[in-house]
């Protein structure tokens, strides 16, 4: 029973620990930050009233638990937290049952009520960091679909082709549909820790409980759409020329799509504007610029020796007979 206790211990001080830090150095909360920070000196000191008994009890060297394999995966920030927030209360919760005392069972409760408050914070905020770490974004609409669960599964696939972005860009639907499309995308997006998008339509964005909107030069300006969405949305800009991209950075904008790189069905009577425009980017741009437009796995080493790092790709995910495979492909280059 010693060791259980001694175990539980650290589980519980380490676990508290990373929500610390979590709360200091990403979230910048001094009032959750303090939180666990008492909490992790609250296990502490209790702690060291069974010091001895758990340091004679303890056998790290044998413990079987050092060959159980762990399914977990960390993806980023907000897994961590999960991980981390699980493991405090599940901590807090043994040692109430095998130490009996009042004070974990206080302590359990209040992290409770501190997960929530912190996962509200986390989530506005997580979506522009793993934005930074995007590569590959999916545009895509369900036009060329028999069914709707065909294009979701198409979808699935690409998410799990390694896609970081999905933007659901639907012209033809009405808004009711669309909306029910979007949340069943948001759904997948969260299974795959991708972020959600939503083209043009900033309230179908906000009902969904997408991560952002992505606008284009006609549509309405990224300053009103961020009062609606908030200050933590992701506001992205379609751009076609350097004036653009540059107005597009100075009015907010979180990232750009530069293009169409090449001609496409998907931007009718839209001359495309070139590597040159793309290289621009690349250089004087300091927001994620995404460059789309006609793009696929036979041109895509052109347009990333233009030194741009990231792509939105179309057809050639979704109209592919293995958008994992070719979602793979691109990430491999990317």
């Amino acid at each position: 029973m010693q060791r259980i206790i001694d175990a539980n211990f650290n589980r519980a001080s380490e676990g508290a620990r990373v929500l610390e830090e979590i709360s200091r150095f990403v979230l910048e909360d001094e009032t959750l930050s303090e939180s666990f920070k008492n909490i992790r000196h609250s296990i502490n000191k209790i702690s060291d009233k069974y010091y001895r008994e758990n340091l004679l009890s303890r056998d790290s060297e044998n413990d079987i638990g050092l060959n159980i394999h762990n399914p977990d995966s960390r993806h980023g920030i907000d897994t961590i937290f999960k991980a981390n927030i699980k493991r405090l209360e599940e901590a807090l919760r043994v040692l109430s049952e095998y130490t009996a005392l009042g004070e974990f069972e206080k302590m359990r409760y209040k992290v409770y009520t501190l997960e929530k408050i912190m996962y509200s914070k986390l989530i506005g905020k997580y979506s522009k960091l793993k934005l930074n770490d995007t590569k590959l974004y999916l545009v895509t609409n369900s036009d060329n679909f028999r069914t709707e669960d065909e294009f979701l599964n198409a979808v699935a696939s690409a998410l799990q082709g390694g896609v970081d972005i999905v933007q659901l860009r639907e012209k033809k639907r009405d808004a009711a549909s669309i909306l029910e499309l979007a949340k069943k995308v948001r759904i997948l997006c969260d299974e795959f820790n991708a972020l959600f998008i939503v083209n043009d339509r900033v309230d179908i964005a906000y009902l969904s409980g997408a991560d952002g909107v992505h606008l284009g030069q006609d549509d309405i300006d990224p300053v009103s759409a961020r009062k609606i969405l908030g200050d933590n949305a992701i506001i992205g800009i379609s751009t076609h020329a350097p004036e653009q991209a540059k107005k597009a950075a100075a009015d907010g904008a979180d990232y750009i799509g530069a293009g169409p790189v090449f001609t496409t069905p998907t931007k009718p009577g839209r001359a495309s504007v070139g590597l040159d425009y793309i290289q621009w980017v690349s250089e004087n741009i300091d927001i994620p610029a995404f460059a789309i437009g006609g793009i696929d796995l036979e041109n895509a080493d052109t347009v990333l020796n233009t030194g741009i790092a990231r792509i939105a790709v179309v057809r050639a995910i979704m109209n592919s007979s293995n958008p994992k495979s070719a979602a793979e492909c691109f990430k491999a280059k990317l």
